[in-house]
């Protein structure tokens, strides 16, 4: 049976309201309304100042557990669960900014506590505890980055008529952090009867005082709930005054972040990481000492082959038609030539590298390891490893849109010195002539042709061709007409992208589809900022997780190329008005191919939208799309909601399908010496 302690109060508090009221005129000395003004605001020092009520008031008063130490040990989070207690209502709201909002907005896509309140009230063991549990949990949002990102804390009035938006925002203030400015939320209703069907759905019981004359007084009678609610708008738990503590919930929610994240409130977070679809060691947080890897053996993967044709002749909702050149096979054939090509190791110069290998399926079909690419024998790239989820869609390929055809595009990576390093055409050609495994695959899809540099560029196209991932839940609801797939933090979310935010000019969507991109070249001054030269003697070396060192700039200049200043479009028109552009990429699946931009240099979506709240980074060329957004904080958190709502819903199929692709035997001789064949796997 679970015990607590009950702080006993020292009879001060009546003496010190008498001594006060006194001072300030009040003849009687002791007067119920001067009492009961000084006891809120005396409560309210006391949950700025995070001490215990008992400590200056409410003689003889039994005060709750939530304002001191438990006298129990929390249970370890996860050694419980907590099963869903029902749904959690929506409805009509009012901000303390006066603004009309849907109460899952106020939520936004994280776990969210949700209590009644009204500003009058004296009640140490009422609202006023709820206000000081809430502020312990706000202080600690402040130095938890994780926990910040999980939690919502949002207070709703039930006294319309006296808690205005105005005040609202004035009592909001009582309250504020400067480190967690967004994290609790202050909000009313217009009046009674908008207020009424939210009482209802929660079950709250609520009754106005009333004077001994029988006039209304500012007083209610209410039993204290307050509701942990996650972010599939169920309720979780339910706290009354004698288990609503800090620590309760904090386990609570841990509980509930380790039984459907894998996460722990407890340790600092890592940024942002992308969704998971299989094996693989993401590195975020690696820079942190307490870093741990996630990865996941490769023997785990589960591979399931599947008819990806469908993809690109019957593409999923929210997608066009895929547009395809008429002398492109597209056939189950074709398709499983190319995707066994894809993941061919062999296909390198030394016989260890696949185009998989930068575009990894289960990372998005990129790479979220590293911010620039890394080819054979540990060769740098200077570029991040885009997405090739929907890339049939681009009218333009590399991120300095130099090639339009997927065919055409293949052979950069295969004979750049720095990717799969081969020296020429004719040495890839001849090593795939080479391998027994590929005898007749070539004829019997291309009119009995042997292996060339027109059927090889055409097989991979066919395979990329059907990585189109969509159906997402913004598709669901959005083209779909489900109001449900999505929570109201998407939805306001799209209205800011298509409205005040702007991002809908580059990233397009239209009435029947939508690609999230107009495939043009942009200049948004990132490639400005790094080709700007960087004069520090010293450059910050990573050895380890957490472990840094600072090395001589000319020593590493000794033993290493330095970095290319990179141009984009300029490189390839050289003209001088193109420099510093590169494509617009799409957003579908955006989530999942972390880290972002050309360069890989930011790490997050949240970085991302900061970056254009930003206005980019001022320079001679800047696209006058871009500008200061004037973003709140909870408008970036809308955004970053309406990001992560675009992945796929046939994702874990097109990653199951890659997994079932064999990777290539290097075991074989290679070609090269003696012309072997080696064996496929």
């Amino acid at each position: 049976m679970i015990t607590w302690r009950v702080w006993k109060t020292e009879a001060v508090h009546c003496n010190t309201a008498r001594r006060i009221s006194l001072q300030t005129g009040c003849r009687c000395g002791f007067c119920p309304a001067n009492f009961r003004m000084l006891r809120r605001l005396l409560i309210i020092v006391v949950i700025l100042a995070g001490t215990s009520p008992g400590q200056v008031c409410a003689a003889g008063e039994l005060i709750a557990p939530g304002y001191g130490t438990l006298d129990y040990v929390v249970p370890t989070a996860g050694s419980y669960a907590l099963p869903p207690l029902g749904g959690a209502a929506d409805a009509l709201v009012v901000d303390s900014n006066g603004s009309e909002r849907q109460l899952y907005q106020l939520f936004g896509e994280r776990y969210a506590l949700l209590s009644f309140m009204y500003s009058s009230c004296s009640d140490v063991n009422g609202c006023p505890l709820t206000a000081h549990v809430f502020y312990r949990l706000q202080r600690a949002m402040a130095q938890n980055p994780l926990l910040a990102k999980s939690l919502k804390l949002v207070s709703l009035s039930f006294d319309p008529e006296h808690d205005t938006p105005q005040n609202m925002h004035l009592y909001a203030n009582n309250f504020r952090h400067t480190d967690a400015p967004d994290h609790w939320r202050f909000a009313t209703t217009r009046n009674q009867q908008q207020l009424a069907p939210i009482l209802q759905a929660y079950s709250q019981d609520v009754q106005q005082a009333l004077a001994t004359n029988g006039l209304p007084t500012t007083d209610f009678y209410h039993v204290l709930r307050v509701f942990l609610i996650d972010p599939q708008r169920r309720i979780r738990n339910i706290y009354s005054v004698s288990f609503l503590h800090a620590d309760l919930i904090l386990a609570d929610l841990e509980t509930l972040l380790l039984q459907e994240r894998g996460t722990q409130v407890g340790r600092q977070p890592p940024p942002e990481r992308p969704g998971s679809f299989g094996p693989g060691d993401r590195k975020q947080g690696y820079a942190r000492a307490d870093y741990r890897t996630d990865s996941l053996a490769l023997q785990n993967r589960e591979g399931q082959v599947t008819d990806l044709l469908r993809y690109a002749s019957n593409p999923p909702l929210g997608l066009p038609a895929v547009p395809r050149p008429h002398e492109l096979v597209l056939s189950p054939a074709s398709i499983a030539l190319g995707r066994k090509l894809f993941f061919d190791r062999r296909l390198s110069l030394n016989k260890t590298f696949s185009c998989a290998m930068c575009h990894v399926p289960e990372q998005g079909f990129a790479n979220n390891e590293m911010a620039t690419a890394v080819g054979i024998e540990g060769r740098s790239v200077r570029r991040n490893a885009p997405s090739l989820l929907n890339v049939a869609y681009a009218s333009r390929l590399f991120h300095d849109g130099r090639e339009d055809r997927l065919s055409q595009q293949v052979w950069a990576p295969l004979l750049a010195a720095n990717e799969m390093g081969n020296p020429s055409i004719g040495y890839v050609i001849n090593t795939i002539r080479s391998l027994a495994d590929y005898d007749g695959l070539f004829a019997a899809v291309y009119d009995a042709q042997q292996p060339g540099m027109q059927n090889i560029g055409d097989a991979l196209a066919a395979y990329q061709m059907t990585l189109n991932a969509a159906d997402s839940p913004f598709d669901r609801w959005y083209f779909g007409g489900d109001a449900q797939a999505v929570g109201a933090a998407v939805k306001h979310g799209f209205e800011l992208f298509r409205g005040k935010a702007g991002c809908a000019s580059c990233h397009t969507v239209t009435k029947d589809y939508a690609l999230f991109s107009d495939y043009a070249m942009h200049n948004t001054g990132v490639g400005y900022l790094s080709s700007q030269v960087n004069s520090a003697a010293t450059v910050q070396v990573q050895l380890a997780p957490g472990v840094f060192v600072d090395v001589q700039r000319e020593v590493l200049e000794r033993v290493g190329e330095p970095l290319a200043a990179d141009l984009g479009l300029y490189e390839i028109t050289e003209n001088p008005a193109d420099r510093w552009k590169f494509k617009t990429p799409t957003l579908r699946n955006v989530a999942l191919s972390a880290p972002y931009m050309h360069d890989g240099s930011l790490t997050s979506l949240r970085e991302v939208v900061e970056f254009y709240n930003r206005g980019g980074i001022a320079n001679p060329l800047l696209d006058p799309l871009l500008r200061p957004l004037q973003l709140q904080e909870q408008e970036v958190d809308a955004l970053v909601a309406l990001l992560q709502a675009l992945n796929g819903s046939n994702l874990p199929v097109l990653l199951r399908d890659a997994f079932a692709a064999p990777v290539g035997d290097t075991g074989g001789a290679s070609p090269a010496k003696g012309g072997q064949r080696g064996q496929g796997s």
